[in-house]
């Protein structure tokens, strides 16, 4: 059976919502982060010695990196959640799947860590500007890409979603920036009313 160790409010909610979707059975073993420093507890490094969620375990291993594990499950337990390796939408898949990590994640980081440090009284000379243009740049082009679409790939739910969600949700939420990326903030609404995902939030609730 497969096990999630998964911490709350963290990347680790793609591969719960992943696991309703497929409707696998498994094992979900829940963490809390720190009240105060807001970091993963120190029992997820006896898991893997990170200390980071997602992992799971499976077939005696254990395995972390969201996308990893993305389409590891999907390539063994839900095929229908990926395009066929010889179509043409396959290489689209390959480049939205890694998206979120490659191209998103870092802007987004950049420019919510430069706000606590803004705040905290720290003069920032080059991270300020470059955070803000890179942000704008990367969400302006998925905004235009996400026009008249409701998923990202073939017009069906696909792992690229998965991963993707989690940080452009986070986004919109913590800058308040949906009224600027309208046509991401409808891709989230759509993602929000989906009964699997309804589920994971359940799930991490409680």
């Amino acid at each position: 059976m497969i096990k999630l160790h998964h911490l709350n409010a963290s990347r680790s909610i793609r591969i719960l919502w992943l696991l309703e979707e497929i409707g696998q059975p498994y094992e979900l073993i829940h963490y809390q982060r720190d009240a105060q420093t807001h970091l993963a507890p120190a029992a997820l490094k006896a898991i893997h010695p990170l200390g980071k969620s997602p992992v799971i375990e499976l077939d005696g291993k254990v395995i972390a990196e969201s996308g990893a594990i993305v389409e590891l499950l999907i390539k063994r337990f839900a095929p229908h959640l990926a395009p066929d390796e010889e179509s043409a939408a396959y290489g689209d898949y390959l480049q939205w799947l890694h998206f979120s990590e490659s191209s998103a994640m870092l802007p987004f980081l950049l420019t919510v860590f430069n706000r606590y440090e803004t705040k905290a009284g720290t003069t920032l000379k080059f991270l300020d500007s470059y955070a803000a243009m890179e942000f704008n740049k990367v969400f302006t082009y998925l905004n235009a890409y996400l026009d008249g679409k409701t998923f990202l790939v073939e017009e069906r739910l696909s792992g690229a979603d998965f991963m993707l969600g989690f940080v452009v949700q986070g986004a919109l939420q913590m800058l308040q920036c949906g009224d600027k990326y309208p046509h991401i903030q409808r891709y989230i609404t759509h993602i929000e009313s989906l009964p699997s995902y309804q589920r994971a939030l359940q799930l991490e609730a409680n």
